[in-house]
């Protein structure tokens, strides 16, 4: 039950978005998901800013997880997350933040998890 919420300073095309799917969808076996329930939501071209300037490209990125993962598991997510907005949107790493939320209590189709 992964949800990866995206937001962009940069605007996003159909075509990176669809890469972006892909890609995040590969990803998410790094915390031991797969892509079958994994739901996604990009947000572009926000108003975000860091410190205290909004020049340069940048993402916010929000991963809630269903139970838990180890801290070697986030730091190669984070990696993976950080390679591919660069690859795909040419944001620097280091204008990426990247959250992790972990869930106790899950809701799917009428009954929780």
């Amino acid at each position: 039950m992964p949800y990866i919420k995206t937001k962009t300073s940069t605007p996003i095309t159909k075509a990176q978005e669809v890469s972006l799917k892909e890609k995040l969808g590969k990803a998410i076996t790094t915390l031991g998901k797969g892509e079958a329930w994994l739901m996604l939501e990009f947000e572009d071209n926000c108003r975000l800013w860091f410190r205290g300037e909004n020049d340069d490209a940048m993402a916010m990125v929000e991963i809630s997880l269903f139970g838990k993962a180890g801290a070697d598991r986030y730091e190669n997510m984070t990696k993976a997350v950080c390679d591919i907005l660069e690859e795909e949107l040419g944001i620097d790493p280091e204008f990426i933040y990247v959250k992790y939320e972990e869930i106790d209590h899950w809701g799917y189709n009428r009954f929780n998890f």
